[in-house]
C-alpha cells in the first residue's frame, strides 16, 4: 500500500493512509491474528454483529418509511 506525499504535506498524506488501511480491513485483521480466539467466542462475536447490523437496518428502514 503506498500514498504519495504532495507538497510536503504530511498530515493528509497520514489521514489517507489510516483511510486506506481502514478500509482495506488490514489492521482489523492484524487485531484478530493478534491473539487466539475460541470458536465458540468468535461464533458469538460474529453473531453478535449480525443482531447488530440487522438492527441498524431495520431501524433505518423504519426512519425512511416516516
Amino acid at each position: 500500500m503506498t500514498v504519495r506525499v504532495k507538497n510536503g504535506n504530511i498530515e493528509q498524506a497520514l489521514r489517507i493512509f489510516r483511510r486506506k488501511t481502514n478500509d482495506s480491513g488490514v489492521l482489523f485483521q492484524y487485531k484478530e491474528k493478534q491473539f487466539y480466539e475460541k470458536p465458540t467466542s468468535k461464533k458469538q462475536r460474529k453473531k453478535a454483529a449480525a443482531k447488530a447490523r440487522e438492527r441498524k437496518r431495520v431501524k433505518t428502514d423504519l426512519e425512511r418509511k416516516f
